[in-house]
Protein backbone atom coordinates (compact mmCIF):
# COMPACT_ATOMS: atom_id res chain seq x y z
CA UNK A 1 0.00 0.00 0.00
CA UNK A 2 3.05 2.69 1.15
CA UNK A 3 4.61 1.88 -2.52
CA UNK A 4 1.84 2.17 -4.10
CA UNK A 5 0.87 5.66 -2.53
CA UNK A 6 4.21 6.40 -3.23
CA UNK A 7 4.47 5.13 -6.97
CA UNK A 8 0.87 7.55 -7.35
CA UNK A 9 2.81 11.01 -5.65
CA UNK A 10 5.84 10.40 -8.13
CA UNK A 11 3.46 10.09 -11.02
CA UNK A 12 2.11 13.81 -9.32
CA UNK A 13 5.12 15.44 -9.24
CA UNK A 14 6.06 14.09 -12.95
CA UNK A 15 2.67 15.32 -13.92
CA UNK A 16 3.05 19.04 -12.46
CA UNK A 17 6.82 18.87 -13.60
CA UNK A 18 5.58 18.53 -17.15
CA UNK A 19 2.17 20.31 -17.08
CA UNK A 20 4.43 23.57 -14.87
CA UNK A 21 5.39 26.21 -18.26
CA UNK A 22 9.47 25.51 -18.43
CA UNK A 23 10.02 28.52 -19.97
CA UNK A 24 8.87 30.99 -17.56
CA UNK A 25 9.50 30.37 -14.23
CA UNK A 26 7.65 31.99 -11.47
CA UNK A 27 9.17 34.92 -10.59
CA UNK A 28 7.81 38.43 -10.26
CA UNK A 29 11.19 40.38 -10.30
CA UNK A 30 14.42 40.04 -12.05
CA UNK A 31 17.42 41.47 -10.31
CA UNK A 32 19.52 42.25 -13.17
CA UNK A 33 23.47 42.83 -11.25
CA UNK A 34 26.90 43.43 -11.78
CA UNK A 35 27.84 40.30 -9.68
CA UNK A 36 31.45 41.21 -9.08
CA UNK A 37 29.79 44.95 -7.34
CA UNK A 38 26.84 44.46 -6.26
CA UNK A 39 25.97 40.38 -5.71
CA UNK A 40 26.99 40.27 -1.74
CA UNK A 41 25.52 43.83 -1.10
CA UNK A 42 22.55 45.11 -2.73
CA UNK A 43 21.60 42.75 -4.74
CA UNK A 44 21.17 39.94 -2.38
CA UNK A 45 20.02 42.37 0.16
CA UNK A 46 17.39 43.67 -2.55
CA UNK A 47 16.40 39.36 -3.27
CA UNK A 48 15.95 38.68 0.53
CA UNK A 49 13.70 41.56 1.15
CA UNK A 50 11.32 40.89 -1.89
CA UNK A 51 11.34 37.21 -0.81
CA UNK A 52 10.63 38.04 2.96
CA UNK A 53 8.12 40.09 1.44
CA UNK A 54 6.43 37.04 -0.84
CA UNK A 55 7.70 38.40 -3.41
CA UNK A 56 8.54 35.60 -5.90
CA UNK A 57 12.25 37.04 -7.26
CA UNK A 58 15.22 35.83 -9.40
CA UNK A 59 18.13 36.60 -8.58
CA UNK A 60 21.09 33.74 -10.24
CA UNK A 61 23.05 32.90 -7.50
CA UNK A 62 20.10 32.08 -5.79
CA UNK A 63 17.92 30.29 -8.69
CA UNK A 64 19.97 28.60 -10.59
CA UNK A 65 22.21 25.59 -10.30
CA UNK A 66 25.02 23.71 -11.37
CA UNK A 67 24.02 22.53 -15.18
CA UNK A 68 21.91 25.23 -15.90
CA UNK A 69 22.01 26.39 -19.37
CA UNK A 70 23.02 30.43 -18.66
CA UNK A 71 21.43 31.88 -21.07
CA UNK A 72 18.16 29.40 -21.50
CA UNK A 73 17.54 29.89 -17.34
CA UNK A 74 18.11 33.83 -17.63
CA UNK A 75 16.39 34.34 -20.41
CA UNK A 76 13.31 32.70 -19.71
CA UNK A 77 12.95 34.51 -16.29
CA UNK A 78 12.95 37.71 -17.54
CA UNK A 79 10.58 36.99 -20.36
CA UNK A 80 8.52 35.22 -17.19
CA UNK A 81 8.89 38.12 -14.87
CA UNK A 82 6.39 41.37 -14.22
CA UNK A 83 9.60 43.78 -13.03
CA UNK A 84 13.05 44.31 -13.97
CA UNK A 85 15.42 45.98 -11.49
CA UNK A 86 18.55 46.87 -13.41
CA UNK A 87 21.26 47.50 -10.32
CA UNK A 88 23.82 50.12 -12.01
CA UNK A 89 27.11 49.96 -10.74
CA UNK A 90 30.74 51.45 -12.16
CA UNK A 91 31.50 47.96 -13.82
CA UNK A 92 27.94 47.13 -15.04
CA UNK A 93 28.41 48.26 -18.52
CA UNK A 94 31.89 45.96 -19.05
CA UNK A 95 29.76 43.01 -18.36
CA UNK A 96 28.16 41.55 -21.55
CA UNK A 97 25.39 39.24 -19.43
CA UNK A 98 24.71 42.66 -17.77
CA UNK A 99 23.53 44.24 -21.08
CA UNK A 100 22.10 41.52 -22.35
CA UNK A 101 19.87 41.10 -19.47
CA UNK A 102 18.78 44.60 -19.95
CA UNK A 103 18.02 45.13 -23.24
CA UNK A 104 15.91 41.87 -23.33
CA UNK A 105 14.34 43.73 -20.37
CA UNK A 106 13.51 46.63 -22.48
CA UNK A 107 12.91 44.95 -25.61
CA UNK A 108 10.39 42.70 -23.81
CA UNK A 109 8.35 45.70 -22.48
CA UNK A 110 8.92 45.13 -18.95
CA UNK A 111 8.84 47.93 -16.12
CA UNK A 112 12.37 48.41 -15.43
CA UNK A 113 13.09 50.29 -11.85
CA UNK A 114 16.61 51.34 -12.25
CA UNK A 115 18.84 51.79 -8.83
CA UNK A 116 22.51 53.79 -9.63
CA UNK A 117 24.52 52.52 -7.19
CA UNK A 118 28.24 54.81 -6.92
CA UNK A 119 27.40 55.46 -10.60
CA UNK A 120 25.56 58.60 -12.09
CA UNK A 121 23.19 57.43 -15.46
CA UNK A 122 25.22 59.97 -17.66
CA UNK A 123 28.50 57.51 -17.21
CA UNK A 124 27.10 54.27 -18.21
CA UNK A 125 28.51 53.90 -21.57
CA UNK A 126 28.41 51.02 -23.48
CA UNK A 127 32.04 50.69 -25.09
CA UNK A 128 33.45 48.89 -27.77
CA UNK A 129 35.42 46.08 -26.31
CA UNK A 130 35.90 43.51 -29.58
CA UNK A 131 33.34 41.36 -28.36
CA UNK A 132 30.32 42.02 -29.62
CA UNK A 133 28.80 42.80 -33.25
CA UNK A 134 27.46 45.70 -34.18
CA UNK A 135 24.20 44.62 -34.10
CA UNK A 136 24.45 43.51 -30.33
CA UNK A 137 26.48 46.98 -29.36
CA UNK A 138 23.39 49.11 -31.10
CA UNK A 139 20.62 46.53 -28.89
CA UNK A 140 23.04 47.51 -25.56
CA UNK A 141 23.37 51.14 -26.54
CA UNK A 142 19.94 51.46 -26.50
CA UNK A 143 18.97 49.61 -23.34
CA UNK A 144 21.30 51.97 -21.85
CA UNK A 145 19.71 55.22 -22.94
CA UNK A 146 16.08 53.85 -22.40
CA UNK A 147 17.68 53.30 -18.68
CA UNK A 148 19.04 56.34 -18.42
CA UNK A 149 15.48 58.08 -19.11
CA UNK A 150 14.17 56.50 -16.73
CA UNK A 151 13.09 57.95 -13.07
CA UNK A 152 15.43 55.48 -10.47
CA UNK A 153 17.04 55.60 -7.85
CA UNK A 154 20.51 56.93 -6.23
CA UNK A 155 22.54 55.11 -3.95
CA UNK A 156 25.87 55.90 -2.34
CA UNK A 157 27.00 53.00 -0.63
CA UNK A 158 29.29 55.29 1.34
CA UNK A 159 27.14 57.86 2.53
CA UNK A 160 23.96 55.71 2.05
CA UNK A 161 21.68 54.27 4.38
CA UNK A 162 21.19 50.33 2.86
CA UNK A 163 17.93 48.71 4.97
CA UNK A 164 16.74 52.67 3.38
CA UNK A 165 17.21 51.99 -0.43
CA UNK A 166 16.35 48.05 0.16
CA UNK A 167 13.55 48.95 1.68
CA UNK A 168 12.16 52.02 -0.66
CA UNK A 169 13.09 49.65 -3.75
CA UNK A 170 10.43 47.30 -1.89
CA UNK A 171 7.64 49.39 -1.57
CA UNK A 172 8.26 50.66 -5.37
CA UNK A 173 8.10 46.75 -6.80
CA UNK A 174 5.12 46.28 -4.05
CA UNK A 175 3.38 49.58 -6.00
CA UNK A 176 4.14 48.58 -9.30
CA UNK A 177 2.75 45.10 -8.63
CA UNK A 178 -0.19 45.97 -8.10
CA UNK A 179 0.02 48.98 -10.59
CA UNK A 180 0.19 46.29 -13.30
CA UNK A 181 -1.90 43.39 -11.73
CA UNK A 182 -4.87 46.49 -12.07
CA UNK A 183 -4.16 47.05 -15.97
CA UNK A 184 -4.53 43.63 -16.39
CA UNK A 185 -7.75 42.76 -14.68
CA UNK A 186 -9.36 46.27 -16.29
CA UNK A 187 -8.38 44.90 -19.67
CA UNK A 188 -9.31 41.55 -18.73
CA UNK A 189 -13.04 43.30 -17.82
CA UNK A 190 -13.10 45.23 -21.14
CA UNK A 191 -12.63 42.38 -22.90
CA UNK A 192 -16.06 41.13 -24.71
CA UNK A 193 -17.14 37.83 -23.51
CA UNK A 194 -17.70 35.08 -26.45
CA UNK A 195 -18.24 31.40 -26.51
Amino acid sequence: MQRSAMLNTIKRQMAYQKARPTSQPACDVFINHRGIDTKKSIASLLYHQLVSSRIPSFLDNKNMKPGDKLFEHIDSAILGCKIGIAVFSPRYCQSYFCLHELALMMESGKKVIPIFCDVKPSELRVSDNKMCSMSELKRFGYAIEEAKQTVGLAFNTSKGNWSDVVTYATDLVKESLIEIDNKKHATLMLKPYTK
